[in-house]
C-alpha cells in the first residue's frame, strides 16, 4: 500500500510547562492536526495511505480522528522518543514511513514529496545548513570557537523503508536522538534534501509566539461565505424534523431523506462556503441508501469534509420560513442540535474550545404562497468559513 505518516504527539512538553504542547491551540487547531492535514492532502494524492498518531500512553489526549478522509489511528508513546517511534510503526502497515515530530506544525507537501522522491529504496532527512557562529563552553567556563562548516540541523519528517527502519530501531542503543542517528548507526544509506526555515520545532515557550504569529498571518488570508437553500411541501403521515428535533405536529416534510430542511439548508451553505459539491451531489436522491435517511447525520458528514480541508466555521445564520406549525419556542432547541454537530468536530480538535456559532430565526409566510398556505416550508442558511493558509491547502 502507500506510505504510512507516522505523527510522534507523545512529549510531556515539560519546557512550556502545562498541556503538551503539541495538544495546544495554534490558531484554531491543537498543533498536532496541522501535520495531519498535511498527511490528508498526501492520502487525497495517493502518497500516504494512512497516518498513524503517538499519543501519551493511557489515550487521555486521543482527539477525534473522524474529521479525515485518511485512516487514522492512535498508538501508545513509550519513555524516550525511539520508544514512542516504534510504536507508531509497529501500528503502521504501509511500504514506506514518514516519521513526523508534531512539534514542527508548518511541514510543507513539496518537502515531504521530495523526500520520498530521495529516499528511493533507503532513507532520506531533510537538513539546513548551520547559520550561527558556534562555541564550546568547557566545564571551567572557557569559550572555545567551533568551525560550522560541514554541520547541518536535522528536520523531521524523515522517511525509511517501514520494515528496515522497525529493525534498526529494535537494535538500536538506547538514547539515539532521531531515526536518522540509528540508521547511520547501522551502515545504511541516507539521502538528504534542503531542509525549510518555516519547518521549525516548536520547544520554548518564544518558539510557540512565534508560531501563533505566523499562524494568525495564514489565518487571515481566506474568508468565504455559502449561501444554502432548501424547500420541502407539508404532508400528512410524515415525521415533522428541523435540524434532527422532532416537532410534534399533524404534518411533516416529503422528501428521499428525512427532508430535514433546516439540515439541507446549512449543508449547503457549508458547501458552498468551501467551494464543494452541493448536498444532492454528495447524496444523491436517486441512490436508495440515502432514503429516509437522518439528515444530522449527512450535516455530520459534510462537516468533516471541510474540516479536512482545513476550514473553520465562523457563524451560520439561519432563517426558517414556515406558517405552521408554530415553532418559535424551539428555536434554542434547533440552535443547540446544530452547535452540537460543530462541536463534535471542531470542538475535539481544538483544545476544548467550544464553538457556538449559529443563529436561527423562524419567520411566517404571512399566508402569500405555498408557505403561506401551509403547504411547504422554506429555509436559507449563510455560513461564514475561514480556512487556515497551511501548505496542505496549495495543492
Amino acid at each position: 500500500m502507500e506510505a504510512s505518516f507516522v505523527i510522534v504527539a507523545s512529549g510531556k512538553g515539560t519546557r512550556m510547562g502545562g498541556i503538551p504542547k503539541q495538544f495546544c491551540r495554534l490558531g484554531s487547531m491543537p498543533m498536532w492536526s496541522w501535520s495531519a492535514l498535511v498527511a490528508n492532502a498526501l492520502f487525497r494524492e495517493g502518497i500516504v495511505g494512512e497516518c498513524v498518531l503517538v499519543i501519551p500512553e493511557g489515550g487521555k489526549m486521543a482527539p477525534d480522528v473522524d474529521c479525515f478522509e485518511m485512516p487514522l489511528r492512535f498508538a501508545p508513546g513509550g519513555m524516550e522518543r525511539a520508544d514512542s517511534v516504534l510504536s507508531g510503526i509497529r501500528e503502521a502497515s504501509g511500504k514506506m514511513v514518514f516519521v513526523h515530530d508534531a512539534a514542527r506544525p508548518f511541514v510543507s507537501i513539496d518537502l515531504c514529496r521530495r523526500l520520498l522522491l530521495a529516499a528511493g529504496e533507503g532513507g532520506a532527512v531533510p537538513v539546513l545548513p548551520e547559520t550561527d557562529a558556534l562555541k564550546r563552553i568547557s566545564e571551567t567556563g572557557d569559550v572555545m570557537p567551533v568551525s560550522r562548516e560541514g554541520l547541518f540541523r536535522t528536520q523531521t519528517p524523515q522517511v525509511f523503508p517501514r520494515h528496515l527502519l522497525l529493525g534498526v530501531l529494535e537494535r538500536a542503543e538506547r538514547g539515539v536522538k532521531d531515526e536518522a542517528e540509528a540508521w547511520i548507526a547501522a551502515g545504511m544509506p541516507l539521502a538528504t534534501v534542503p531542509g525549510e526555515r518555516r519547518n521549525f520545532k516548536i520547544t520554548y515557550e518564544e518558539d510557540m509566539v512565534m508560531a501563533q504569529m505566523l499562524a494568525r498571518a495564514q489565518a487571515k488570508n481566506i474568508l468565504r461565505t455559502g449561501h444554502g437553500y432548501d424547500v420541502h411541501p407539508l404532508v400528512p403521515h410524515r415525521p415533522l424534523l428541523l435540524a434532527g428535533v422532532r416537532i410534534s405536529s399533524s404534518l411533516g416534510l416529503q422528501g428521499h431523506s428525512d427532508a430535514d430542511v433546516i439540515a439541507h439548508s446549512v449543508a449547503d451553505a457549508l458547501l458552498g462556503a468551501a467551494g464543494e459539491p452541493d448536498l444532492g451531489t454528495l447524496f444523491p436522491a436517486s441512490e436508495e441508501r440515502y432514503r429516509n435517511a437522518d439528515s444530522m447525520l449527512l450535516l455530520d458528514e459534510v462537516c468533516r469534509r471541510i474540516f479536512s480541508r482545513t476550514w473553520v466555521v465562523e457563524w451560520v445564520d439561519v432563517t426558517l420560513i414556515a406558517q405552521v406549525p408554530r415553532l418559535g419556542a424551539f428555536v434554542p432547541e434547533i440552535e443547540s442540535a446544530l452547535n452540537a454537530v460543530f462541536d463534535r468536530i471542531w470542538k475535539a480538535n481544538s483544545g476544548g474550545k467550544t464553538n457556538r456559532c449559529v443563529h436561527v430565526k423562524v419567520k411566517s409566510g404571512e399566508h402569500v404562497g405555498s408557505v403561506g398556505r401551509g403547504e411547504a416550508m422554506v429555509c436559507h442558511a449563510v455560513a461564514t468559513l475561514r480556512r487556515f493558509e497551511n501548505e496542505a491547502d496549495q495543492i
